[in-house]
């Protein structure tokens, strides 16, 4: 006969502990039972009060609902109108848990209303959208644009840039990819490298947008590639004989960076600056979905200025956008922004499709088993990637890949995402809308590209949504997640060993008539982790802050 299982004793409650003074009264409608028990025992042991009378009374400061509408199916309004505490999102409960201190109350308000009260309509999807968007971004030291594993764009868009571990481990994969939520919980898995070289790596960056401009992708690629060396640099740069033997650093480059410490300057550089046709063309490739042909078309129909764009005909809507808030996407987003819009996805990701616990509430829940949990409580699965996920302190943009652990939730879940993200005013204009997950076309992926406020903001941010399927995901995560660097290593590997991989999975190279490697089959390896297909491909493990290569 089996041992039977020790119980774990509750630890004793932390009269100091950070929910101290707090007397919360938790609507257990719409919760199921084991989860209200285990947010009841956390917060008790972190130095809450649980109230347990059926009513709100004055001791009461916190509500806690899943919802308005349980709030409401629980009192009727004319309590809630007079009650002088706070009313709260059971996410705030959650992502306080998550990051181990008190999440900030104001971004979980649940303002409440009659039930059943119809939403606003969702605004509707612009119809006038290039077929192949041309993400063309300006490059700093803190960013790494993350280009698909695809060695050519699709009409998906490719995976991109963002900063910040996310909250919540990847599905499945447990505590090998379990990224913090603030800088201060682990430092470890932040992006911070010495970066003592910024008069070399801000040149480099400017020579990546050229060049990326001009349609050149190879010398983009290769000045693109050195900058996450040169910024692990541990050393100020005063002689090219400190460079020897160092990776991704060439005769060019190196000569390059031999003129830039004894000159402070590049000639190169300084060229293309004074070149009318080289300065334009790169102006209007950081406008999002213009791309180097377009780019060159444009300045030889004698456009030299954002201004003269502004009349010109043959712009789609969504380059009209681009160029309208041209300034706004140019702009970095502060990584606790980044962080506070993860965690508003997640919540609104709760709302459309309800689910019964997050992944990263395993950490917190120690009196039960993880395999019950993970049986027991499946929820949509939301993820910041791109340099985000990476590490780094600011963003381009925000990249955001999705699944649900149960295979067949996903479906359909972007269009009724999307409408209610447009309905709490944060989506605001939109790019490229494509939905695959119903119809089982384009590997079922589901992609929304768009722009988004920060709530209370009216700057633009751009964001991107991508829906996969559970059996792919993990190919979706590790393409969006970067950095370009390791996806192209990954992508040459797999192809030494005889496959294709892609953001929708790792499929056996087919051969054309001729002999030659062309396609790739339709079925995909079944690997249902990041690190199964590091394994798989013989790759070492790197954990997401360690992509940065």
């Amino acid at each position: 006969m089996a041992p039977k299982r020790g119980r774990n004793r509750s630890p004793s409650p932390d009269r100091d502990g950070m929910f101290a003074g707090m007397e919360v009264f938790m609507v257990d409608i719409g919760v199921q039972r084991r989860r209200l028990q285990i947010w009841k025992q956390k917060l008790v042991q972190m130095g809450g009060a649980v109230i347990e009378e059926d009513k709100l009374t004055r001791k009461v400061t916190h509500v806690l609902a899943m919802n308005p509408e349980a709030l409401v199916q629980k009192f009727s309004k004319q309590p809630l109108s007079r009650f002088k505490g706070r009313l709260l999102r059971y996410q705030w409960l959650e992502d306080s848990l998550t990051s181990g201190e008190k999440a900030n109350e104001d971004l979980y308000l649940l303002k409440f209303e009659e039930p059943n009260k119809k939403s606003l309509p969702a605004r509707s999807g612009s119809e006038d959208q290039p077929s192949t968007p041309k993400r063309a971004r300006d490059y700093s030291p803190d960013s790494s644009d993350t280009i698909g594993l695809k060695s050519q764009k699709n009409t998906q868009g490719s995976p991109t840039s963002c900063s910040v571990p996310s909250t919540s481990p990847s599905p499945g994969e447990g505590n090998a990819e379990t990224p913090t939520t603030s800088p201060q919980s682990e430092p470890t898995s932040v992006y911070k490298p010495p970066d003592l070289n910024r008069n070399i790596t801000e040149i480099f960056g400017k020579l990546i947008n050229i060049y990326r401009a001009l349609g050149d992708d190879r010398r983009s690629f290769s000045y693109y590639k050195a900058i996450p060396v040169i910024e692990k640099f541990p050393t100020k740069i005063e002689s090219v004989d400190q460079l020897k033997h160092l990776p991704g650093i060439g005769k060019s480059l190196t000569d390059h960076i031999q003129e830039i410490v004894t000159t402070g300057k590049l000639s190169k550089l300084e060229h293309f600056e004074t070149d009318e046709k080289v300065r334009t063309i790169s102006l209007f490739g950081e406008v999002w979905g213009i791309g180097p042909a377009t780019a060159l078309k444009l300045y030889e129909k004698g456009h030299r200025t954002l201004d003269d764009l502004k009349n010109e005909d043959s712009l789609t809507h969504a380059q009209r956008l681009g160029l309208k808030y041209f300034d706004d996407i140019r702009t970095r987003i502060p990584r606790q922004e980044v962080q506070e819009m993860e965690q508003l996805l997640r919540r609104v990701g709760e709302e459309v499709l309800p689910g019964v616990m997050n992944y990263s509430l395993y950490l917190v829940a120690p009196l039960l088993y993880v395999e019950t949990l993970m049986e027991s409580f499946q929820q949509v699965d939301i993820v910041c990637g791109g340099s985000y996920r990476r590490g780094k302190a600011t963003c381009g943009d925000l990249d955001i890949v999705i699944t649900h652990p149960d295979g067949q939730s996903h479906k359909g879940f972007l269009t009724k995402f999307v409408k209610r993200l447009k309905e709490i005013n944060f989506l605001r204009e939109d790019l490229i809308f494509s939905t695959h997950s119903e119809e089982g076309t384009g590997s079922g992926v589901d992609t929304y590209f768009g722009l988004c406020t920060y709530p209370g903001q009216e700057l633009r941010r751009r964001i991107d949504l991508k829906v996969y399927p559970r059996d792919i995901h993990a190919f979706g995560l590790i393409a969006w997640t970067g950095n370009d660097v390791l996806n192209r290593r990954l992508r040459l590997l797999a192809e030494s060993k005889g496959y294709r991989l892609d953001d929708t999975g790792l499929f056996p190279a087919t051969h054309s008539s001729s002999g030659n490697r062309g396609g790739k089959a339709s079925a995909s390896m079944k690997l249902s982790t990041e690190k199964q297909v590091f394994d798989f491909l013989g790759f070492p493990w790197l954990e997401p802050h360690e992509r940065n290569l």
